[in-house]
């Protein structure tokens, strides 16, 4: 069984919980990681990119003047890529980036990735948490005391609109419902940070997907 100190608005620690380290993985596997890490990154490039090729611009086919005779450098048409207003050699089009993952392979490389940041002890629950409004200096202050100010993935048991408002202006700082965790996310922060509630919603579903052979 893994622990994960649990802290409370101060950053006191009061107790601390227990995961089953088979339900994430037992062992990280790296490979995997690497592979959904690029997934996710190349599923956000846009390429939108387009540039003409000497076909599309516009402009005559015919030569711009005979090839001997002139003492001039040999031309071709006014579509050559060599000419201001030409054609591109090479032309940028429409790309997908997009890359597909098995749903089990991405369940499991986010497991692997909360099995990481345990290890690491960079794993940690945050109970009591209750905001009455959005107020940015306050969820900064206990990420201060909890040591996550550097960088972390605040995740919650659902979507959570005071909690997201008073995070959405902390530079480096991820606010999101427990069941959008991805491996990406949790790899590009230094700290991943749960809920009481989001733990065991968490918790709970990675030992059904375990039971049910996932």
């Amino acid at each position: 069984m893994l622990s994960i100190p649990v802290y409370n608005e101060s950053g006191e620690q009061v107790a601390t919980e227990q995961i089953d380290e088979a339900a994430l993985g037992r062992a990280v596997n790296h490979r995997l990681l690497k592979q959904a890490a690029v997934m996710y990154h190349a599923n956000r490039r846009q390429g939108h990119a387009v540039q003409k090729t000497r076909a599309e611009v516009d402009g005559s086919t015919r030569k711009i003047y005979r090839q001997k005779g002139t003492g001039r450098a040999r031309m071709g048409n006014r579509r050559t890529c060599v000419r201001r207003g030409g054609g591109r050699a090479f032309a940028k089009k429409v790309r997908d980036f997009r890359q597909a993952m098995p749903r089990k392979m991405r369940r499991l490389a986010c497991n692997h990735a909360v099995l990481a940041k345990i290890r690491s002890e960079d794993a940690l629950i945050v109970d009591g948490l209750k905001f009455e409004e959005p107020k940015t200096k306050h969820f900064a202050a206990v990420l201060q005391a909890v040591n996550c100010e550097r960088g972390c993935v605040f995740a919650t048991n659902g979507v959570d609109r005071t909690l997201y408002k008073s995070a959405r202006n902390i530079p480096r700082a991820e606010i999101m419902d427990v069941a959008q965790l991805n491996a990406f996310d949790i790899l590009s922060r230094r700290k991943l940070v749960f809920t009481r509630d989001a733990f065991e919603t968490f918790r709970h579903g990675a030992a059904a997907a375990l039971k049910a052979g996932e």
